[in-house]
């Protein structure tokens, strides 16, 4: 009978902490999801309800060791520090685990840029920061991006012929990412004015799924439960 009633007890702590795990998941993640931060910076403090002065912002701009032009990581750290956040950078792909852990534990804000999405996607699993960054936002620590840094938070990554997959051969074909919404980014939505491509992507490749379409002055923010996308009025 014991084993019976160690058995019971067990399943129901197992239920327990699965709950609680999804309720947090549900209710604490704050997520602030563009195509391009350094057009949207404005409407940041707006989400977060905070100036944001002297708070501490630790960047991850990994993906941009996988491009030829990365000006945008230069421009999205800029809107950062205009923002009064103190910035700290983070390569994760020649960075101890310790180091990661400790960076990003000690920062008020997770920064993830943009590049080729499979890359990062390769880079976080390899050293294990997915399941930092995945602990932290479950945690309710608010999580900014750019582009590619967006995506890797849907269940999968697509390869929709926008980014191509030879660039993380580690994968090996895996492109499971970090499922923290059940739903897709379409970054750069109209980008140099051709969303009729665009549309043509999203028929072939994301026809069966729930897409969000961004262009560059918009974002996606998640507050708990509460999903909406969000457009600047800056010119």
């Amino acid at each position: 009978m014991l084993p019976v009633v160690l058995g019971v007890q067990l399943w129901y702590t197992f239920i327990k902490l699965l709950f609680r795990y999804i309720v947090k998941v549900v209710y604490l993640k704050k997520l602030f999801l563009s195509s391009y931060f350094t057009e949207v910076a404005d409407m940041f403090p707006i989400f977060v309800k905070s100036d944001c002065k002297g708070k501490k912002v630790v960047i991850i701009p990994t993906t941009a060791l996988n491009e030829t032009n990365a000006f945008y990581v230069d421009s999205d750290k800029a809107s950062l520090q205009n923002l009064g956040l103190i910035v700290e950078d983070l390569e994760i792909s020649n960075s101890p685990y310790e180091v990661i852990e400790k960076t990003i534990a000690n920062a008020d804000f997770i920064f993830v840029g943009g590049g080729n999405t499979f890359f990062l996607l390769q880079e976080l699993k390899r050293t294990g920061t997915d399941r930092l960054i995945t602990e932290h936002i479950v945690n309710g620590k608010p999580y900014i991006s750019t582009s590619a840094g967006s995506c890797i938070l849907s269940r999968n990554i697509v390869a929709d012929g926008i980014d191509s997959p030879d660039a993380a051969p580690h994968l090996h074909g895996n492109f499971s990412a970090l499922s923290i919404v059940d739903f897709y980014i379409y970054p750069h939505y109209g980008h140099n004015y051709n969303e009729e491509l665009d549309e043509q992507k999203v028929r072939k490749y994301y026809a069966s799924l729930d897409v969000k379409l961004i262009s560059d002055k918009q974002v996606v923010t998640v507050d708990g439960e509460q999903v909406e996308i969000m457009t600047t009025q800056r010119k």
